[in-house]
């Protein structure tokens, strides 16, 4: 686990003159310069999106504290919290850019945002995706608030929310349903959009150390299992991918990214499914007008990178071609169309900044 408040200027040079070495062994033994801006570490159009991008997320904050621009409060805010500590950003810092991420989790961690039975998808309408997005932020801020009270505030929240989901995941659905989560609490079915943030959430907070029982995860699993699309034959699956429901045959490139993010997460990276949804994205890379792009970019950029060698520098090199040149002037992106435009600037903004900021790795949940 990297220390949470390594100093990123620091981290940035020392990176660099690693690179500068590696590009002057490279040039005395005759190869040919290496290309990855991994391999010389500069302040290069990527750091350069992902400043300004955190730049626009902070100058939308409002008086409540709350980030926000469409609705959804309370999910969009814990969104954008999650973007900006990708970046190394921590409440407990004496800045503008700490304070703000401390009034953001303030708001979220309002009385009013959370119900008796600890669910976070009602006060703003966002429903399950909402609970799912703001439990996994909290878990990957435990520990980290700026002050003792915030994170027994944070500690309260999330054991009831947790509760929630596991209650959630127990309602009684159909077998190739079972283990999964839609979009209330009683939902008697599930998908595979819902059931990734809480099992995400549930992942992280195991990872705290919370009381999480592993029947919980593995029956999740299984059903992620049930929404792969390959045929199966013994241990071995062939080509395929995710699907939004059990018993599709096509999968889509959102859940195809959602599901091996989601598999790995949950340790399971040498799992057959890994193995056959990176190559389908391999294979079937995302354009520019895919369907919910910024939501599908955010689950390959983390998923490819974790399974790393060709796949992590081919989702790399992808979601930099399709995000680097559609940022606007003030640090945001703006769906150009479809559903996702209409969830508003801070929504696209966050998700982008979540995709370029893999290389940072400084949320644990994304990290192998």
């Amino acid at each position: 686990m990297p220390v949470r408040n390594a100093d990123l200027n620091r981290r940035k040079w020392m990176l660099a003159l690693s690179g500068i070495l590696t590009t002057t062994l490279t040039q005395r033994s005759g190869a040919a310069d290496p290309e990855s801006v991994e391999n010389l570490y500069v302040d290069d159009q990527l750091d350069l999106a992902c400043e300004r991008a955190a730049e626009f997320l902070i100058n939308n904050q409002n008086s409540s504290g709350s980030i926000t621009d469409r609705g959804h409060e309370v999910a969009l805010t814990s969104l954008a919290i999650m973007a900006l500590a990708s970046l190394g950003i921590e409440p407990s810092e004496p800045s503008k850019r700490g304070r703000a991420l401390q009034s953001a989790l303030d708001f979220v961690l309002d009385p009013k945002h959370q119900n008796k039975l600890g669910y976070f998808g009602e006060h703003d309408g966002s429903r399950m995706y909402g609970h799912g997005i703001v439990t996994l932020m909290l878990t990957e801020m435990l520990g980290m608030g700026a002050t003792i009270e915030q994170n027994v505030q944070i500690h309260q929240r999330l054991e009831k929310s947790l509760r929630l989901i596991l209650s959630s995941q127990a309602v009684r659905k159909e077998r190739m349903l079972v283990g999964g989560w839609r979009y209330s609490p009683q939902s008697h079915d599930s998908d595979l959009s819902v059931t990734i943030w809480q099992l995400m959430a549930l992942r992280s907070a195991k990872n705290d150390g919370m009381d999480i029982p592993s029947q919980a995860i593995d029956s999740a699993l299984d059903y992620l299992r049930n929404s792969f699309t390959g045929r199966r034959n013994g241990d071995t699956v062939g080509e395929g991918g995710f699907s939004y429901t059990p018993g599709q045959s096509r999968p889509s490139f959102t859940m195809t990214a959602a599901g091996l993010l989601a598999m790995q997460v949950c340790g399971q990276y040498d799992a057959p499914e890994v193995t056959a949804s990176a190559d389908w994205l391999l294979t079937h890379q995302p354009k520019a007008n895919e369907r919910y792009l910024f939501y599908g970019l955010y689950y390959y950029a983390q998923g490819m990178h974790q399974v790393g060698g060709k796949y992590a520098d081919d989702s790399s090199r992808v979601v930099s071609t399709l995000l680097l040149p559609r940022q606007r002037r003030d640090g945001s992106w703006m769906s150009p169309g479809g559903e996702e435009r209409n969830v508003g600037m801070v929504y696209s903004t966050s998700l982008a900044l979540l995709s370029l900021s893999v290389r940072y790795h400084y949320l644990p949940i994304y990290q192998r």
